[in-house]
């Protein structure tokens, strides 16, 4: 399966994290995804993209925090992380990049 130029829109970056960091010693690894992406797209993504099988994909939505940027409110961008289990034997090594 070869990558197509919407895979790359799928999927945003992954997420380097304590949390993330935790995840992949059990075989997942953590991105970020766009927000209209759909389960199944993701898996054909990171297959297509790393060329590995992915067993299962769970997805998480992070709700945007309000802040203050220069002393108004404002409010972070929602977020949507995919947390992709791989089959045995499968790794990507997020610190290389694509």
């Amino acid at each position: 399966m070869s990558a197509k130029p919407e895979h790359y829109d799928v999927i945003r970056q992954p997420v380097i994290t304590e949390k993330a960091t935790m995840a992949s010693d059990a075989g997942a690894v953590v991105f970020e995804v766009a927000m209209a992406s759909s389960k199944p797209q993701i898996k054909e993504a990171v297959e297509a993209l790393f060329g590995v099988k992915v067993k299962a994909v769970n997805t998480s939505i992070t709700k945007g925090k309000t802040k203050r940027f220069r002393g108004r409110p404002g409010t972070r961008k929602d977020v949507k992380k995919a947390y992709v289990t791989l089959e045995e034997g499968n790794t990507i090594d997020v610190t290389t990049g694509l």
